[in-house]
């Protein structure tokens, strides 16, 4: 569409670990199934310790290796042997060891692989919490899902925020902008209009 190599546009773009990261992503090397290896697991829980809170710095490339090229399934069990190990959750030690673009892809990789659902209604919420909206968050979880798993998003946004996404729709855009929106994410009443 635009008449550029994506990966090279990313590579000359960023830089470092996190460039590291977002090309990993990119070339979707990540098994999928629901196999799982408690001892890799524990392995791997053990080589994240080393490469982070237990070494004065921060292998970062260790970090990247694990969370970019496990399967959802095995980074989950992962971070069940990451917790048992330190009694604390992986997000924590992330948190000390990691900041900026980097600290971010990677609690966003963690989040969806914890529940990718409740990451994206924690999007939405952020995106219509507070003044003003982001609307750019709010179209590309919308848009980007609705064909996909808006309803369990959904589900999970009414759980975190008490209020249901077509409430928060209506109190935070107006027009044909949230007619369209509404009608995305079927809101019956939206629909029947």
């Amino acid at each position: 569409m635009y008449k550029k190599n994506l990966e090279n546009d990313i590579k000359s773009d960023t830089s470092g670990h996190f460039k590291k990261v977002l090309v990993s992503l990119l070339t979707a090397s990540r098994p999928s199934g629901n196999l799982v290896d408690r001892t890799q697991a524990k392995l791997d829980s053990e080589e994240l310790l080393n490469a982070g809170t237990k070494k004065w710095g921060t292998d970062e490339s260790k970090f990247v290796t694990i969370l970019c090229t496990r399967s959802f399934s095995q980074l989950r069990a992962m971070f069940d042997e990451y917790e048992q190990l330190t009694g604390h959750s992986i997000e924590e030690d992330l948190k000390k060891e990691c900041s900026g673009d980097l600290l971010r892809v990677f609690l966003s990789i963690v989040a969806c692989v914890r529940d990718k659902q409740a990451h994206f209604a924690s999007i939405l919420l952020k995106s219509m919490k507070g003044l003003g909206t982001k609307e750019s968050s709010l179209i590309r979880v919308i848009v980007g899902r609705c064909e996909i798993d808006l309803v369990q998003i959904k589900q999970k946004f009414e759980q975190i925020s008490k209020k249901s996404l077509a409430e928060y729709i209506k109190g935070d855009t107006s027009g044909d902008f949230r007619k369209v929106l509404l009608i995305l994410i079927g809101d019956e009443d939206a629909i029947k209009k």
